[in-house]
């Protein structure tokens, strides 16, 4: 299994004399398209209905547990970099800790997942689903990260998705009632110009 994940990062791993411009737009996806969860949350947030809160709230729960199980899994089986073992080129900084799942992938995926199993939000959850598929590649690509790290950020954020979704019951009223009037705190006079919703 190592020998065949090795061998499809050298397949997709950057050349010795990459194209430029292909690492720029690598670049873009690896550090900086992540920052588009945090703020499609927060504009649909201030914007959205009861209903639509709820989902977002699952979606974060979804996220934080995905972290939460990758750290786990990091201190259980840490798995090095490509370039802690000096496989393939790295073009981008990156601290020597575990690979294994992807962080970046797990977040990404997590939230995705939970819009689409929520049927809320949809065209958001299939658009950061498709969008997480160069993510992937990029992080490759640029040499932080192993094909096996994404696959294994899949499985965690489905999971993540799918338990975050099934115990919403449990946690989600009271979560949303105390995120509401902190909402209100902070955006009341917002709220009262009609900018942001209550």
């Amino acid at each position: 299994m190592e020998h065949l994940n090795q061998t499809f990062f050298l397949w997709l791993n950057a050349p010795e004399h990459p194209n430029a411009l292909v690492v720029t737009l690598a670049t873009f996806f690896a550090e900086w398209l992540i920052w588009a969860v945090p703020i499609l949350i927060g504009i649909s947030w201030l914007r959205g209905n009861e209903n639509t809160r709820k989902t977002l709230l699952i979606a974060t729960a979804s996220g934080l547990l995905g972290l939460l199980t990758n750290q786990i899994i990091g201190l259980a089986w840490s798995h090095p970099r490509p370039f802690m073992i000096g496989l393939g080129h790295t073009l981008i900084p990156h601290v020597a800790d575990s690979s294994f799942p992807s962080d970046h992938l797990t977040l990404w995926w997590s939230v995705a997942f939970s819009f689409l199993l929520q049927r809320r939000l949809l065209r958001a959850g299939v658009a950061l689903a498709l969008f997480g598929i160069p993510i992937a590649w990029s992080r490759i690509y640029l040499g932080v990260h192993f094909p096996l790290d994404m696959l294994g950020a899949i499985a965690v954020a489905s999971l993540g998705a799918a338990l975050t979704l099934h115990a919403a019951r449990w946690y989600l009223g009271p979560v949303y009632r105390q995120v509401s009037r902190i909402h209100c705190l902070l955006f009341g006079k917002l709220i009262a110009q009609g900018w942001v919703r209550e």
